[in-house]
């Protein structure tokens, strides 16, 4: 695969992850009721979803600026590791949270070619 093709592909789920965090997060941001209902079963105060929701979209935009990507890829690695603990501490289908956990894996790995070294424990 060219390097462009390579490009392009990162960039593709790069935006298919915004997409995906930033409805989560504007979820949380607009207090929406139905996302509140969810949230307060889990534990969750409007107080606390609402912080939620504006650590998701800092991380987003520290994911989706190159210079800061790699800090917001972690941040979102971060964040979706609590996703999932607390989709499996209430006993929840936690298959969504684990396949976008994945995705995320995958478009860190197109895009940051030293990561990909690292986990591949390819030399250059």
């Amino acid at each position: 695969m060219s390097q462009k093709a390579i490009n392009i592909t990162g960039w593709v789920l790069t935006i298919i992850l915004g997409l995906l965090f930033a409805m989560s997060a504007s979820m949380k941001l607009t207090q929406n009721a139905s996302a509140l209902q969810q949230a307060g079963a889990m534990g969750f105060s409007p107080e606390t979803y609402l912080a939620i929701g504006i650590v998701e979209i800092l991380s987003l935009i520290l994911f989706i600026i190159p210079r800061t990507a790699i800090i917001g890829a972690l941040l979102l690695v971060a964040y979706m590791g609590g996703a999932i603990a607390t989709h499996v501490q209430h006993q929840l289908p936690a298959a969504m949270p684990v396949a976008i956990e994945a995705l995320l894996w995958i478009t860190i790995a197109i895009r940051f070619p030293r990561v990909r070294q690292q986990l591949l424990l390819q030399s250059k």
